[in-house]
């Protein structure tokens, strides 16, 4: 049944096509006929081909939107908006090629930083992520209270004096780096001993503060606990597993615990911990246990238990390791890339409210000057095309004037239509007729409103260009009354109208000043 119904359909797909041949070979037997009617012989085959040519750009033109996915994936031709095969970004094919990518982005980016001190600092963190695509150890960081033995675990995974054990609590004030080999492994491993976390005070707010930095940059993280996880380590172990590394957590001091309170601990901490890490990386441990009496003699020690941790880092690292330091690498030049935007979107909101502030200014004496007879006009006076050039352009944005004046005439049309411009004029009113004479609170009302109207769209156009031309979900009117409201913010207006006062109010006080002295007395001439 189903073979009949595919030869059906063969044979009508057949003739359709022979109904659709037939119709474009008569089609283009009228146009020859037609064209010989008009032409001189020796023209009709040239015209025709032209015709037809530019019948077949337009329709590959209207095509093209179907055929081009179909090439990009037949082909394997990554096509730009100008269609050739170099114009897109190649794509990774392992993750160091993409933290390669990240790293010369970031070049890009710093490029474009002025501030010397930033940039630096950036170019620095830079400099070390390309060394660390370099290097050939693996990093493992531990972390944990002092009291819950860390320092010990790590002298047991040593097998070396390390550390003093049972030091007071923030003993580890520095990051301490020890290196060793595990068997089977080609890559040596760097144990840092971070500084103890949760401690009070200043200086134990900075060790904290040390401890993360080394989070972020090591491959493979250890978290020491001795019992059950309080409210303030859960947050530790909530932020170490949101760095997206893998974190293992070491339930540490099990010699202090009977065999059912061991294991009903270890369920709880694997409980707590589920879905973040997997209940294989919840190890207990004994780093350093406590030394047994022996009548008449030197009490007995008994060894460090850390075996099962051992064999879990050593089959973490045999398995992962690779992925683990790419993954690390990739996560931090990502890292660094949103740390140098960020740093370069700050400096060029900067240079556009530095515009805006320019062009309100520049507006409202014009308007001192030279008042307009009708208030309304003021919606079209608080934007310009200049400025919506000079903003885009700080954003690496170029637009022709024409399209900076469509821009502008659709974001003043916003403030008319939701009435921000008489709302405006409202709200300054209210504060300029308290404080101004008769003489000059007409004519700064208006030039302060639409230096204020001004401040309102240019902070509208500096959201758009931010945000890669687009007004967002709620559209241009949402941004518009967005930063209008942040506008008549207390804060911000007060600060508004002390600039206005002496920019626009000061000046139009001493005019009027001027033009109301007496003429001076001329002297008499003697006769």
């Amino acid at each position: 049944m189903n073979t009949r119904k595919r030869l059906w359909m063969a044979v009508a797909l057949a003739l359709a096509a022979l109904v659709v041949v037939g119709m474009v070979l008569q089609a283009i037997n009228q146009l020859v006929w037609q064209l010989s009617a008009v032409l001189p012989y020796g023209f009709v085959a040239p015209v025709l081909w032209l015709l037809l040519l530019a019948l077949g750009a337009l329709l590959l033109q209207l095509a093209w939107p179907w055929i081009r996915p179909v090439l990009q994936q037949r082909l394997g031709w990554p096509l730009g908006s100008g269609g050739s095969a170099g114009s897109s970004p190649q794509v990774a094919s392992s993750r160091r090629q993409a933290a390669q990518q990240n790293l010369t982005a970031i070049d890009q980016t710093l490029e474009r930083i002025r501030d010397a001190v930033e940039r630096d600092v950036l170019s620095e963190e830079r400099r070390r992520m390309e060394a660390e695509l370099e290097r050939g150890d693996l990093v493992l960081a531990v972390f944990g209270a002092g009291s819950a033995g860390k320092t010990s675990l790590i002298r047991a995974l040593l097998g070396e004096l390390v550390g003093t054990v049972g030091a007071a609590m923030g003993s580890t004030t520095s990051a301490g780096r020890y290196r060793l080999r595990l068997r089977g492994l080609e890559r040596a491993l760097w144990l840092v001993d971070t500084p103890g976390i949760l401690e009070a005070g200043l200086a134990g707010q900075q060790r904290d503060a040390e401890a993360r930095q080394q989070a972020a940059k090591a491959d493979l993280l250890l978290l020491v606990v001795d019992g059950d996880l309080r409210a303030t380590e859960m947050e530790v172990f909530n932020t170490l597993a949101a760095l997206g590394k893998r974190l293992i957590l070491v339930f540490n001091k099990c010699d202090l615990r009977g065999e059912q309170e061991e294991a009903r601990l270890l369920e709880l901490l694997r409980e707590r911990c589920r879905g973040l890490i997997s209940a294989d990386d919840v190890i207990p441990t004994s780093a350093a246990p406590q030394s047994l009496p022996r009548p008449g003699g030197r009490p007995l020690q008994p060894p460090p238990e850390v075996e099962a941790l051992v064999r879990r880092i050593a089959a973490v690292l045999h398995q992962d390791g690779e992925e683990l330091i790419a993954d690390n690498l990739l996560l931090q030049c990502r890292r660094l890339g949103e740390a140098s935007r960020a740093l370069l979107a700050q400096q060029r909101r900067s240079d556009a409210e530095a515009i805006v502030e320019r062009t309100m200014w520049i507006g409202a004496g014009v308007l001192a000057l030279n008042p307009l007879p009708v208030l309304d006009l003021l919606g079209a006076a608080a934007v310009n095309a200049q400025m919506v050039i000079e903003v885009a352009k700080v954003y690496g944005i170029s637009l022709s004037r024409e399209s900076a004046q469509d821009l502008a005439v659709s974001v003043a049309k916003t403030l008319a239509g939701l009435g921000l411009v008489k709302g405006a004029i409202s709200v300054l009113s209210t504060s300029l007729s308290l404080t101004l004479p008769t003489l000059v609170v007409g004519r700064a009302i208006q030039a302060v409103s639409a230096a204020w109207l001004t401040r309102v769209a240019g902070l509208s156009f500096i959201t758009y260009f931010a945000q890669n031309q687009d007004w967002g979900d709620g559209g241009m009117q949402e941004v518009v009354q967005q930063q209008y409201d942040l506008s008549r913010r207390d804060a911000d207006l007060r600060r508004f109208l002390e600039a206005a006062l002496n920019r626009v109010v000061a000046p139009l006080q001493r005019q009027k000043k001027t033009r109301q002295l007496p003429p001076r007395p001329q002297p008499r001439s003697s006769s």
